[in-house]
């Protein structure tokens, strides 16, 4: 049967933690006790010598000890290691409101270069993808390459780098929980086409009507 893990505070005591410990703890979330205490609860529940549990894991005893006596804890990659072989099951949830809190999405968009957009902006689309050199200019050129990105789906993709104009525009807007696929950013873009079509068209019929 697996167990989880979750507690509204902090943990007692400072320890002094690897960076990788750091990082896993913050991904874990507070628990109940601390890290010496939660490597003896694996034990527990696993029903081993702190020899049995350096076994398991390819780590000396010395080391569990250390881990339970907060000279040093475990790389993360061991914890997790941990948490698995106890069933332990991590709960994230928001310390204020107590909503789950998920990873950000494995398939969310990424640069034309593949490597992923910086996560605490706001993605928006603005169109179709233009290079930089163009994008002020309404010439053939412009046209062209405006075209060959939507016949390809390459939208445009801007965010903000101040933190205050996110400010802004979440208090208008709100925050989004994460970035969009890149599959929904083309539908964006291609929803924004569809707009701006309509838009010529009215101001086409309008300009008719008038004359």
């Amino acid at each position: 049967m697996g167990h989880t893990a979750t507690a509204p505070g902090p943990p007692g005591a400072p320890i002094e933690l690897t960076e990788d410990g750091q990082d896993w703890l913050l991904l874990m979330g507070p628990v109940e006790g601390d890290v010496p205490g939660l490597v003896r609860r694996i034990r527990r529940i696993l029903d081993v010598s702190q020899r049995g549990l350096a076994e398991v894991l390819g780590v000396s005893q010395s080391m569990v000890a250390r881990w339970e006596t907060a000279r040093t804890s475990p790389r993360a990659n061991v914890l997790q290691q941990l948490l698995r072989l106890a069933g332990i099951g991590v709960a994230l949830r928001d310390e204020w409101t107590g909503e789950p809190v998920e990873p950000m999405r494995e398939d969310g968009a990424r640069t034309r270069g593949g490597s992923r957009y910086p996560a605490h902006v706001d993605l928006r689309v603005t169109g179709w993808w233009v290079p930089r050199a163009l994008r002020t200019m309404t010439s053939v050129e412009y046209a062209r390459s405006r075209d060959l990105s939507r016949r390809f789906g390459v939208p445009s993709v801007r965010y903000r780098v101040a933190r205050w104009m996110r400010a802004i525009e979440r208090r208008h807007h709100g925050t989004p929980a994460d970035h969009p696929s890149f599959r929904q950013l083309v539908a964006e873009a291609e929803h924004l086409e569809e707009e701006r079509q309509a838009r010529r068209e009215r101001a086409l019929r309008a300009r008719r009507l008038a004359a």
